[in-house]
């Protein structure tokens, strides 16, 4: 490292030592050129878009020293970025993230972006984001629908302390309200015209083949048994409770899409496609889930 200057010998340098190593890339970024930039520019509390000519600026001995422990542990320890930068983005909105939440990267982010296009027949007033994590989605809802009100829920306390932080980091305190519940269990009675939720869905399977960079992600986050489908199929089935008679529930199932779809071959599932990558995403209407609540019960 004595030998690298600037912003962009580093970058280079921490590129070609990604590129050499055995990392997994799927924490915000799919190649080693843009995984270095995310690590080397928000350690040093620069923008990811910074002007050409600051990659010319010289570092300091103790900015090294830094960047090169982090590095190392990237590499070594197979530290996911996010987590040692502590920063995360979704739906073009910073967030607080650490061990203690999921790392952002649902496909729902494209949903938003696009104000649920085609899902929802009229604006919604009323948002849950179940199995909130970081509080990204619902933060992100916030964003997106800035008269509606937002739920977000999550049954890890120490996921909602995250959440928190990020409802202040955003000054979302009078839109979004945090809820500890297991599921619908604690929820207050009340109606919502959109559930969206990125539950647990990795089955025991998956969960033995994850990357190492996963294993420092909460398993409660993660795991949701033999086909992975524990906590979904409570959804389904208690969802048509929570939802206006115009509501709509949005679900990420990821690869348990398949076990669901064997499971409830008669159910219509609508399966989105999305034009920035993702699958096993699915949506279903309050009328829908009332037709065959018999199927979840």
């Amino acid at each position: 490292m004595e030998n690298l200057r600037t912003v962009q010998d580093v970058i280079r340098w921490t590129t070609s030592q990604f590129s050499q190593s055995d990392i997994y890339l799927g924490h915000g970024t799919d190649n080693p050129i843009d995984e270095a930039k995310q690590l080397i520019l928000t350690t040093l509390g620069l923008s990811l878009f910074i002007p050409p000519e600051f990659y010319a600026s010289s570092l300091t001995e103790s900015e090294k020293q830094q960047l090169l422990d982090l590095i190392q542990k990237r590499i070594e320890d197979r530290v996911p970025t996010p987590y040692l930068t502590n920063q995360a983005w979704f739906c073009g909105h910073q967030f607080y993230v650490d061990e203690r939440v999921l790392i952002p990267r649902s496909p729902i982010g494209e949903l938003i972006d696009n104000h649920f296009s085609n899902l929802l027949t009229t604006e919604p007033n009323s948002i849950l984001d179940m199995c909130t994590g970081s509080g990204c989605i619902g933060i992100a809802c916030a964003y997106a629908f800035p008269d509606a009100q937002v739920d977000i829920s999550d049954i890890s306390l120490e996921a909602l302390d995250v959440a928190q932080t990020n409802i202040e980091l955003h000054e979302m305190q009078f839109q979004v309200t945090p809820i500890l519940s297991d599921l619908f269990d604690n929820l207050p009675v009340k109606k919502y015209d959109v559930i969206v939720s990125n539950p647990p869905y990795v089955d025991d399977e998956d969960m033995r083949d994850l990357p190492d960079e996963f294993l420092y992600e909460p398993k409660l986050a993660l795991e949701a048994g033999v086909d992975g489908l524990d906590l979904v199929k409570r959804i389904l089935r208690d969802s048509v409770n929570y939802l206006t008679p115009n509501g709509v529930l949005i679900c990420e199932v990821g690869n348990s899409w398949i076990s669901l779809q064997e499971q409830y071959p008669d159910i219509p599932f609508n399966w989105i496609t999305f034009e920035h990558g993702g699958l096993g995403v699915f949506s279903i209407s309050c009328q829908t889930l009332i037709e065959f609540h018999h199927y979840f019960k």
